[in-house]
C-alpha cells in the first residue's frame, strides 16, 4: 500500500472483492463508482461503510476490517471513508483482498499537487485522470496553476479576451529556453467555467479539493496581451510570451488594474468553492514599477517604502477583497517579504529555510521546497533522461526523504510543465516520484527499504492506469517514447 498505513494486522484468509459484491451505507454510490462494483451487487459478500463517533480519527483518518465474508469501514467523516476505501482498491490481488486491520490517520491535512496547465493547456480527461491518481494516493489537493506569463485557461466572462487572445500563443520554446529556439507551431486552449465545476465536482466526490491559481502581479503576460491597459506600455502591445522563463512585465498599480484582479477572483470564487485561492506572487521584477510615476504615487499615498513593496500591496490589497468572499488567500513565499497578512497562507518554495521562516512570522505554511518537491526537475543525470528544466537532480530518494516538520499546514509537490508538453513527459517525471511525496505527506514513520519493496508491488496497478512512469532506477530512458 502507498501511502503506508498507520496500523496493518493480517487475518486469515481473503475477501473476494469483484463486481457482484453488494455495498451499503452512507457514500455507498461513491464507493461502489471506485471499486466499480454493481449497483444491485447480488454476491456473497458485502462492504458496510459507517460513520463513528471516534474523534481520534479526525477529519481524515478510518478503520478498515476485512474478512473473508465482509469488509467494514468505519470513519468519522465521508473523506475518512473515501481514504478506506482507496485502501481497499490497493488491497485487491489474485484472490481478493487479504484479510486485515487497518487503523489509519494522515499526518497533514494538506496534501497537494500542483498541476501547470498554463504552459501547456491540457484536456480535461487529463485531468480528471489526475484526479482519480491523486485519490488513490490519498492526496487531497489539486493546484490548479492556470495562468502564467505562456497562456490564460480561465473563462472569465467579463473579461472575454483573457482567453480570446491570452489563451494562443504563437509558438513555444523548443529545448532550454536560454537556446533561443522555438517551434513554429501555434498553440492554445482553455477551459469553460462550466468544465471546470464539473471537475470540481468530479473531484469533490474523490476527496480532492482544486485550489485554483491566478498570478497576479507578475507571470501576467498573458493578461497584458489581451489588455495592454493593465501593463505599463499600452502603445507598445505584448505578445502571449513564447518561451519559457521569468518576463519583466508586471501589472501596474492603478484603480483600474486592481478592480479587473477583483472582478476576476470574483468569478474564480463562483466557479471554485475551495475556502483557498492562490494568488501567485513569486518572481515579480519591478523594473517597470521603479520607472512608473503611477507607481510613485502609489508608493507615496500608500506610505510604502519603495517600488519592490508594492508586490506586498498587491498581496494585501488580493487577501482583503478574498477575505470579503469568505476565502483565504496562498502566495507563494516571496510575499513573505512584504509585509503579507497574517492569515494569508504561504506555500514555502524557495528552500526548506523559508518553512521555517514562514513559520516563524506566525503564518500556515505549505511544504514545497524545490529542492525536494518539483518533480518538473530530472531524476538523474544518465545520457538517455529526456530534458527537463534546470535545476538540482531530484531522485526518488530524494523526494521520499524529505520530511516538512510539524506545526505546517501540510506539504505539495509541483509540476511545472514547461518541458512537460506531452502526457508521457508528464507522466515520466510524476509518477513514482508522486508515490513518495504522497507517502510523506501521509504516514508518519519513514522506511526506505519498505517503500521501495512496497513500490514494486505497486507499480502494476499504475500500469492498469495507464500510466507511463520512469521504472525506478533505470538509467534513463527505456520503455517510454517522449
Amino acid at each position: 500500500m502507498i501511502p503506508q498505513v498507520a496500523s496493518f494486522i493480517p487475518g486469515e484468509g481473503r475477501f473476494p472483492l469483484d463486481r457482484g459484491v453488494r455495498v451499503s451505507g452512507p457514500h455507498a454510490a461513491t464507493a461502489r463508482e471506485l471499486l466499480g462494483t454493481a449497483a444491485d451487487g447480488d454476491g456473497p459478500g458485502e462492504i458496510v461503510l459507517g460513520l463513528v463517533d471516534d474523534p481520534s480519527l479526525g477529519e481524515e483518518g478510518y478503520t478498515l476490517t476485512v474478512t473473508p465474508e465482509e469488509v467494514r469501514i468505519a470513519a468519522a467523516t465521508a473523506a475518512g471513508l473515501r481514504w478506506g476505501v482507496q485502501t481497499l482498491r490497493q488491497l485487491d490481488g489474485p484472490g481478493g483482498v487479504p484479510c486485515c486491520a487497518v487503523r489509519d490517520v494522515p499526518r497533514y491535512a494538506w496534501r497537494g499537487v500542483m498541476i501547470d496547465v498554463a504552459r501547456w493547456w491540457r484536456p480535461m480527461s487529463f485531468l480528471r485522470a489526475y484526479v482519480d491518481l491523486l485519490a488513490l494516493h490519498k492526496f487531497n489537493v489539486l493546484h490548479l496553476h492556470l495562468t502564467d506569463d505562456q497562456g490564460w485557461r480561465f473563462e472569465v466572462r467579463g473579461h472575454p479576451r483573457l482567453t480570446e487572445v491570452g489563451a494562443h500563443r504563437a509558438e513555444s520554446s523548443a529545448g532550454l529556453a536560454r537556446d533561443g529556439r522555438f517551434d513554429g507551431t501555434p498553440h492554445g486552449g482553455c477551459y469553460t467555467q462550466r468544465e471546470l465545476r464539473d471537475l470540481v465536482d468530479y473531484a469533490a466526490a474523490r476527496g480532492v479539493t482544486v485550489v485554483p491559481e491566478v498570478e497576479f502581479p507578475g507571470h501576467s503576460t498573458a493578461a497584458l496581451a489581451a489588455y495592454p491597459w493593465l501593463g505599463h506600455s499600452p502603445a507598445e502591445p505584448v505578445e502571449v510570451r513564447t518561451s519559457w522563463g521569468i518576463s519583466s512585465h508586471v501589472l501596474n498599480v492603478s484603480d483600474r488594474a486592481a478592480g479587473f484582479a477583483r472582478d476576476v477572483l470574483d468569478e474564480l470564487c463562483d466557479v471554485f468553492p475551495s475556502r483557498y485561492v492562490h494568488i501567485g506572487g513569486d518572481e515579480v521584477r519591478g523594473g517597470e514599477w521603479a520607472a512608473s510615476p503611477e507607481a510613485a504615487r502609489r508608493v507615496a499615498s500608500e506610505g510604502l517604502t519603495g517600488p519592490a513593496a508594492l508586490l506586498g500591496w498587491w498581496g494585501r490589497l488580493l487577501a482583503d477583497h478574498l477575505g470579503g468572499l469568505g476565502r483565504r488567500a496562498v502566495a507563494w513565499d516571496d510575499m513573505l517579504d512584504h509585509d503579507p497578512p497574517d492569515d494569508m497562507v504561504i506555500m514555502a518554495w524557495r528552500g526548506v529555510d523559508r518553512i521555517e521562516a514562514a513559520l516563524r512570522a506566525g503564518h500556515d505554511v505549505v511544504a514545497a521546497p524545490h529542492t525536494h518537491t518539483y518533480l518538473d526537475y530530472a531524476q538523474s543525470d544518465a545520457p538517455g533522461e529526456p530534458l527537463c528544466i534546470t535545476g538540482p537532480l531530484l531522485s526518488l530518494e530524494t523526494a521520499y526523504e524529505f520530511d516538512a516538520g510539524e506545526g505546517v499546514l501540510g506539504m505539495q509537490a509541483q509540476l511545472w510543465s514547461e518541458y512537460l508538453p506531452t502526457k508521457e513527459r508528464f507522466d515520466y517525471n510524476a509518477f513514482p516520484r508522486l508515490c513518495a511525496v504522497a507517502e510523506a505527506a501521509w504516514s508518519s514513520g519513514r522506511d526506505l527499504g519498505d517503500f521501495t519493496r512496497r513500490l514494486t508491488a505497486h507499480l502494476p496497478l499504475l500500469d492498469e492506469m495507464g500510466v507511463r512512469y520512469r521504472r525506478p532506477h533505470d538509467e534513463g530512458v527505456r520503455d517510454v517514447h517522449l
